[in-house]
């Protein structure tokens, strides 16, 4: 490993325990800065309330470290949207922001969104599958945005469980991320969980950064990060367990190809020759061929969308 990356591992990682609360909430007024918790969400009705209410329980009526929750649901069919109203989340479906550009499907597409619909000066993000949610995922990984100025994202860290298996639940990281990173981008082989869906930053970064749409968002984000802002400006937490639904093969094959993807493009603005993935299932002649399009669209940094600086000026 880098010597540059053995000392960020020593400097720029923490676990949550290291920032009691009460120390939080003393930087969140002596900087008067605002936090948001965004979740993106798609037919999470089963897990998304839990977590709105315990981040409200937790760190807003116990604790005032968290200004807002947003839920952002981008086409639920089932109760999503009515389950995080009830449990006390402002709901905001992707279709009604920004309206002048057709939304497509992706949880990037949602996070980039979401930065119209939020006020806080750290946005949070948290994914809305996960079980057994402890408040801890988010000031954890607020907590250095809070206390150090020159943090700007932080990623949560943690041991993902596959089914009774310990720490075989992050395939794609393992198999893609992980190797990508090593071989392009050296310096940020120190992070744990780079393709983690609970991750904090300034919203000075976000709007500075393009938003792959889909799957690639987690590694072009932290890849671009890295350019932008420097590696000692990014920083990693240990929250301990993540639980959530677990997705099959072919779903972590079409995740894979998206993260290539957006990999193929900060390594070369390359053009990708055949922008699909064919994955084959069996049927009843044999092995039928299904073909799935690998997400090629980023969005620009909101820092160039007129409605995000008309709402600024006002």
């Amino acid at each position: 490993m880098l010597e540059e990356v053995e000392r960020w591992l020593t400097a720029r990682s923490w676990s949550a325990t290291d920032r009691p609360l009460h120390q939080l909430l003393a930087a969140k007024r002596a900087t008067g800065q605002t936090v948001s918790v965004v979740l993106p969400a798609l037919n999470e009705e089963e897990t998304v309330g839990d977590i709105v209410a315990v981040v409200r329980r937790d760190l807003m009526r116990e604790v005032p470290l968290v200004d807002e929750v947003v839920v952002v649901d981008s086409g639920s069919t089932d109760r999503t949207s009515e389950v995080a109203a009830a449990a006390g989340a402002t709901v905001v479906h992707r279709d009604a922001i920004l309206p002048r550009i057709p939304a497509v499907p992706g949880k990037g597409e949602v996070l980039w969104r979401s930065l119209l619909v939020t006020r806080g000066d750290i946005v949070c993000f948290v994914d809305a599958d996960l079980r057994e949610f402890s408040s801890g995922f988010v000031s954890g990984i607020v907590g250095p945005l809070l206390t150090d100025p020159d943090v700007h994202l932080v990623k949560a860290m943690y041991d993902r469980p596959l089914g009774s298996a310990a720490g075989q639940g992050g395939r794609v990281t393992e198999l893609m991320a992980r190797p990508l990173l090593n071989m392009h981008w050296p310096q940020l082989a120190g992070f744990v969980q780079p393709l983690g869906g609970e991750y904090a930053a300034r919203r000075t970064l976000l709007e500075q950064l393009p938003f792959p749409v889909g799957y690639g968002v987690e590694l072009g984000m932290l890849v671009d990060a890295l350019h932008l802002v420097g590696l000692d400006a990014l920083a990693q937490v240990d929250v301990g367990v993540r639980r959530h639904r677990h997705q099959d093969g072919q779903a972590l094959g079409r995740m894979s190809a998206a993260i290539y993807r957006t990999a193929q493009l900060r390594l070369a603005r390359g053009h990708l020759i055949r922008p699909a993935l064919t994955q084959f299932e069996r049927g009843e002649d044999g092995f039928e061929p299904r073909t799935f399009s690998v997400d090629t669209e980023e969005r620009p940094p909101m820092a160039e969308i007129a409605e995000y600086a008309e709402r600024k000026v006002a």
